[in-house]
């Protein structure tokens, strides 16, 4: 049988963040694979993704769309559309931003990996229109419920939707009306490794961006009087500085290996937003270490409780300190090789099985009977 020919959707290049690891290792599946996107700044991504063939749509030309490429996400569906996937006998969409609404031929595949519905779209509407300017309030009002529209119309031109998490497949039922099986993203665990010098101070790792709460942990640690890491950079930078007790350092970037080494080294990660999977808590898993998180999001598949990390239940500085406390007082029960057993779920190899399992089938002629991939290796359990 003639290998198919593959193409891959994915939303922007602009950066490398969780979705563009997960499009490397779509690419390692599928080594001869095409890539579209609407804006691509080759500076931006990794040589493994430049070294592929990539088209983007005609959000490229536009002004400025490199850097302001969201303020063009009404004209994003038209750009899809007008993109010609014929010659493509499997399409996988990136989907985070807009991606799955392509169209493709009748006896083409189309399988969806959905890090998360458009979040400005839908359950974080409201957030981010409060956040937003008079003028993009406006345009936002006026052009959001049209995209919704379109969102929940081209989720039903994919044959197949995976999302990265529990939590993002109820997020599909509720934003799409599809069902969507589980495929935990791929982390590389084999990277990190446990130390025997673990210290006393607690690790904090993100932008210090809104959601991801730097502020609470800020607050919360500055009253504790513990030692903490935070390790980051973003808009809030100066905010969470003049935050910062004197028992807090803050290390703006650390390479690679500083990082794996901070893992492995810290008395438990401090891990505070609803996120959609999270990986930063799995690699601290991998390194042996403990994590101590807001019990919500994609935490839930990623981090046993009372076994690999402890929960809190609301995005509080009383409740953070509860919970520090608590963990204080269960740390000594803690196993570092539980920890790394349990990050081993979330290695590559398992995120390949889920995914070409599902394309074999589909392309060897079993599309119409979807099998639960809950049960195939690697997926959620």
């Amino acid at each position: 049988m003639k290998a198919p020919r593959v193409v891959i959707v994915h939303y922007w290049l602009v950066a490398m963040r969780g979705g563009e690891r997960v499009l490397e290792r779509l690419l390692r599946l599928y080594p001869g694979a095409d890539i579209i996107t609407h804006v691509y700044d080759p500076a931006a991504v990794s040589d493994f993704i430049a070294s592929h063939t990539i088209r983007t749509t005609f959000i490229q030309k536009l002004p400025g769309a490199r850097k302001h490429y969201q303020k063009y996400l009404p004209l994003m569906p038209r750009a899809l559309e007008e993109m010609d996937l014929s010659d493509y006998d499997l399409v996988i969409s990136s989907e985070s931003g807009p991606a799955k609404g392509v169209i493709v031929r009748p006896d083409a595949f189309h399988l969806c990996y959905c890090h998360s519905p458009m979040r400005y779209l839908w359950d974080h509407y409201h957030q981010y229109r409060s956040g937003a300017g008079a003028l993009a309030r406006g345009v936002m009002s006026a052009t959001f419920p049209r995209l919704r529209e379109w969102d929940a119309i081209s989720a039903h031109r994919v044959d197949r939707i995976v999302a990265n998490s529990h939590f993002i497949a109820r997020r599909v039922r509720k934003s799409w009306g599809r069902y969507a099986d589980v495929v935990f993203p791929p982390v590389d665990v084999e990277m990190f490794r446990k130390s025997a010098d673990v210290g006393d101070h607690y690790l904090w790792v993100g932008q210090m961006t809104p959601y991801k709460r730097a502020d609470l942990v800020a607050d919360a640690f500055t009253r504790l009087g513990l030692p903490l890491v935070m390790v980051g950079t973003g808009e809030l930078k100066d905010d969470i500085a003049r935050r910062a007790g004197s028992n807090i350092r803050i290390v703006e970037r650390l390479d690679y290996a500083s990082l794996r080494k901070a893992y492995a080294e810290c008395r438990a990660l401090i891990f505070p937003p609803e996120e959609d999977f999270g990986i930063v808590p799995v690699e601290a898993n991998a390194a042996g270490r403990p994590v101590i998180a807001y019990g919500r999001g994609g935490i839930r598949d990623s981090i046993l409780p009372e076994k690999t990390g402890l929960f809190f239940d609301t995005q509080e500085v009383d409740a953070l300190i509860d919970a520090v406390e608590r963990f204080e007082r269960w740390q000594p029960h803690f196993d570092p090789d539980a920890a790394v057993a349990n990050a081993a779920r979330f290695a590559p190899e398992r995120f390949d099985a889920g995914i070409s399992q599902i394309v074999s089938n589909a392309i060897g002629g079993a599309a119409s009977h979807h099998p639960s991939v809950e049960h195939l290796p690697g997926c959620a359990a």
